[in-house]
């Protein structure tokens, strides 16, 4: 089951590498409707997303910078969950300031992502993971292996197609 779990986090990460790859610094602040969700630089000039705890309803579309940040926060909090660190708020994981950088930190947790399912054992799949879920949940870190894995190709499917919609309107 591990070296399945494995495999398809680098299918995963072969499609965020794609995207990645293609971007453009233009495109990390890009606001593709009126109603949108971006970072932005707070009196200290650190970027802080646009977030709520409770999704508001309608949904803002978010930009690839947000996107970026996103991804930042949620594989940062999993890492640290499974390391047995304490966890992230999303206030506390601000946007590095520019595309390059946030593509620079995606890579640097895909890097530490792989390291941690190196180490992973059978045994320790089985153990509960509080991440993203409560404890009560009963999930493992079998759950949230898999569940960093949707996640990513959903972020990196997201971050394309706002790509994709940029590039059609220039």
């Amino acid at each position: 089951m591990l070296d399945e779990v494995r495999r398809q986090f680098e299918l995963a990460w072969a499609l965020t590498e794609l995207h990645l790859d293609a971007l453009a610094e233009d495109d990390f602040l890009w606001e593709p409707a009126p109603l949108c969700w971006t970072v932005r630089r707070d009196a200290a000039g650190r970027w802080r997303p646009d977030f709520a705890d409770v999704e508001p309803d309608p949904v803002p579309v978010p930009t690839i910078a947000w996107l970026t940040w996103h991804i930042d926060y949620w594989w940062s909090a999993a890492l640290a969950a499974l390391q047995g660190g304490p966890l992230p708020a999303p206030t506390e994981v601000s946007w590095p300031g520019d595309g390059a950088a946030a593509v620079a930190r995606i890579r640097g947790l895909a890097e530490q992502w792989r390291k941690l399912l190196a180490e992973l054992t059978i045994d320790r799949m089985s153990e509960p993971a509080p991440f993203p879920w409560s404890p009560a949940d009963g999930r493992t870190v079998t759950d949230t292996a898999l569940w960093v894995t949707v996640e990513l190709t959903k972020n990196a499917a997201e971050i394309g197609q706002l790509r994709l919609l940029r590039a059609a309107r220039s």
